[in-house]
């Protein structure tokens, strides 16, 4: 096996048997997940083009942790 690159996704299935995605740094402390899991391994890539076409969203910065 191949010998995994970072920063990267990883697809994994959870104890409940649904999958998820976590996304891992050059370090490989893990920085943004799935938060939810799926019943379709293709519905987690789905989650995971999401995030990857958001990359030039803005950044919100605010004070109140309400907004």
């Amino acid at each position: 096996m191949a010998s995994r690159p970072y920063p990267s996704f990883l697809i994994y299935k959870d104890a409940a048997k649904e999958y998820r995605w976590r996304y891992q740094a050059s370090n490989t402390k893990v920085i943004a997940d799935s938060g939810e899991g799926y019943k379709n391994e293709a519905d987690c890539q789905h989650g995971i083009d999401l995030v990857k076409a958001s990359y030039n969203s803005p950044v919100w910065v605010t004070q109140n942790a309400k907004e």
